[in-house]
């Protein structure tokens, strides 16, 4: 009877939804917190607070545009090295027109570049090559930036979303990855075809 009522509880809990989990926010460490807040205005993201409880407690919050996860820093909320955030990726639908943005704010962004292998870009630099990835292919383009401590920023076009295996499995190799881009693309290409068609006016038929 033990048996059977365990093994029921694991059926259940297997098959049970995940509970719903969303990255909320990324704690920046800077040593200048007045430096730092400066650079993200200029950046043109959304200051949401500015408190200080003490000498040794600020916190401050910014939300990049369009985003649902913010970023927070200032005294007493990381003991991380400052500078030492490595490149969260910034989602962007056109990288040319937000890297062409943010030098016209003052702020210094790498050309773009892409990796050879077509999959993620290789931290040491391998593979990385100047320029726009060739086919444009969603999430293969990128473009990186600093804030004044160093915590770098990296830009990504993505343009479609991974659609992942037929069977709803992950994707495993790179040629994988490429018939998951080829599938979405052709699927927002005829969700788009299917619109236009939609609203194109209908022909008119008049009684005798």
């Amino acid at each position: 009877m033990d048996t059977q009522i365990k093994n029921e509880t694991a059926i259940r809990t297997s098959t049970a939804q995940p509970t719903e989990m969303k990255i909320e926010v990324v704690v920046i460490p800077v040593s200048d917190v007045d430096r730092a807040k400066r650079f993200y205005v200029d950046l043109g993201w959304r200051l949401d607070l500015d408190i200080t409880a003490d000498e040794n407690y600020r916190v401050i919050q910014f939300t990049p545009p369009s985003s649902s996860c913010s970023i927070i820093f200032g005294r007493g909320v990381t003991t991380a090295t400052p500078g030492s955030a490595p490149g969260v990726h910034l989602i962007v639908s056109d990288i040319v027109a937000a890297r062409a943005q943010l030098l016209s704010q003052g702020i210094e962004v790498s050309k773009p570049f892409y990796d050879a292998g077509g999959l993620f870009h290789h931290a040491s630099g391998e593979s990385l090559t100047q320029g726009l990835q060739p086919q444009r292919n969603s999430y293969g383009s990128y473009a990186s930036f600093r804030d004044p401590d160093g915590n770098t920023w990296v830009l990504q076009e993505i343009t479609v979303r991974l659609t992942g295996e037929p069977d709803g499995g992950p994707l495993r190799s790179v040629n994988g990855l490429q018939d998951s881009l080829r599938r979405a693309k052709a699927a927002v290409e005829m969700e788009g075809r299917s619109t236009t068609a939609a609203m194109q006016p209908q022909g008119v038929t008049h009684a005798s």
